[in-house]
């Protein structure tokens, strides 16, 4: 069942068999969080990667007073504290449930079990390259385009997002404050 889900979400950047899809779900546990729970603490050692299953989830980093949200996951995604979990180091990323969320988790140990098999490697290599292309888009949009360019954006891409995630994580997000995000949403 979970394999299906894997490749179905994952079939658009890199077409899989399902035996692969089916290797990696025997790698992974079920876990479950309710909303607003710590999935990874900030400066841990992220021992984890995730696939979210239903619900929602954030990155967050402690910038001065207040948390900024770096990334924001819908069902069918992958992520993990990738600087953390790449590296063997702490990092200011914390992962934090969104609303009650089922995930797919998978040791770092299990994720290097999968990477040495031909066809995870392949799988590692395709998520990883992807995960690199949409960082580097957000980066160019954060520096060259308006915060109304960027909200049109995520309106029109991912709308499910302005549905339901809280609007101070969304005026995060976007780089802005909730009260700069009040007056764009006015004016659209």
């Amino acid at each position: 069942m979970i394999e299906h889900i894997l490749k179905e979400a994952f079939d658009e950047h890199f077409e899989a068999p399902l035996e692969a899809w089916k290797a990696l779900a025997d790698l992974c546990e079920v876990v479950s969080f309710k909303k607003n729970d710590r999935i990874k603490e900030a400066d841990k050692i992220a021992k984890f990667g995730y696939f979210l299953l239903e619900g929602a989830c954030g990155l967050f980093v402690w910038k001065e007073s207040h948390y900024v949200c770096t990334d924001l996951f819908l069902e069918n995604n992958f992520f993990a504290d990738d600087l953390s979990l790449l590296t063997g180091k702490p990092s200011p990323i914390e992962i934090v449930s969104l609303e009650n969320s089922r995930l797919l988790s998978i040791t770092k140990s299990n994720i290097e079990i999968l990477k040495k098999t031909p066809m995870g490697s392949m799988l590692f290599l395709a998520g990883e390259e992807n995960s690199n292309v949409e960082k580097q888009s957000q980066q160019i949009e954060m520096m060259t385009k308006s915060a109304e360019e960027r909200y049109l954006d995520l309106m029109k891409d991912r709308p499910e997002v302005l549905q339901r995630i809280p609007q101070k994580h969304i005026a995060s997000y976007l780089g802005i404050t909730t009260q700069s995000l009040s007056r764009i949403r006015k004016r659209i």
